[in-house]
């Protein structure tokens, strides 16, 4: 007789995704092999959603959806993948993403860190297994969170993209996140974004002192209809603002980091020395 292991859908977000898996598969009697070929996956990959082993992405969830007839119904594993993902995501952080994908300008600040759409995936990674071992987050949310930014920085690449102008902390740059090798090739990417026609890449550096505007990350984003939104953050939480009265000033906060922060060319020969390792 099969030894079928016992599921707990209470232990987690992912358990639950796995409980539900199986339970609609049993409805209609059919093997791990059964949904596997009608879903184009291997029975090994059902069996591990199913037990909790790995994580659904969301190709594995539509396919599901689409097997089961419950695309764009509340019964979607879709959905319940969202759900799943925004859960190992900072409070605030997917009403956040809503309104950036729609976003026509998105203009982004940070200190310490390279904001998540410049990213490369490593060093993404080795941000993430950085709070993971810290026990922040643990290592299955590490891994969601860095498939959740890939799929972030790919709902940029649309017809129109949004002009994407960054500002970055001299610290940003200065920070070695992940050692040498991942800070080269981010560094390279920094160097191949701002060819790009739609981004804009600065650095403040640390000679502005006391005439930076901001101590920490602020976002700003300015939708199709012209309306203007900010995101901010601290440690536990983000918060979306869309009061004019509050969202203004950070605008004219933001053009003067702008416009005393370095050119795009100076900024980008500062991330070639960091490149090759000069001080």
């Amino acid at each position: 007789m099969v030894n079928v292991k016992q599921l707990n859908p209470e232990a987690s977000p992912r358990a639950a995704y796995g409980a539900r898996l199986r339970s609609s598969r049993e409805l209609r009697g059919w093997t791990q092999d059964e949904l596997a070929d009608l879903a184009g996956y291997s029975g090994r990959h059902i069996s591990a959603i199913e037990t909790g082993r790995k994580p659904p992405t969301l190709r594995f969830s539509r396919s599901v959806d689409t097997v089961f007839g419950f695309t764009s119904t509340a019964e979607s594993f879709e959905r319940a993948w969202a759900e799943l993902r925004n859960g190992s995501l900072l409070e605030g952080f997917p009403e956040y993403l809503g309104q950036e994908s729609r976003a026509a300008e998105i203009r982004m600040f940070d200190v310490g860190v390279i904001p998540g759409l410049l990213q490369t995936p490593e060093y993404a990674t080795a941000i993430e297994e950085g709070h993971a071992k810290r026990g922040t987050i643990t290592p299955d949310q590490a891994s969601e969170r860095v498939e959740a930014l890939i799929e972030r920085q790919a709902a940029m690449v649309r017809r129109i993209p949004p002009m994407l102008i960054v500002v970055l902390d001299e610290s940003c740059i200065r920070r070695v996140i992940g050692g040498a090798a991942v800070m080269e090739r981010q560094m390279a990417h920094l160097i191949e974004c701002a060819e790009r026609p739609d981004t804009v890449l600065q650095v403040a550096p640390y000679s502005m002192g006391e005439r930076r505007p901001f101590n920490r990350l602020v976002n700003l984003l300015t939708l199709p209809d012209r309306s203007v939104m900010s995101y901010v953050e601290s440690e536990t939480n983000g918060y979306l603002d869309r009061e004019l009265t509050s969202v203004l000033p950070l605008v004219r906060y933001y053009h003067q980091l702008q416009a005393e922060a370095l050119s795009q060319a100076v900024s980008v020969a500062m991330f070639d020395e960091v490149r090759k390792g000069s001080p």
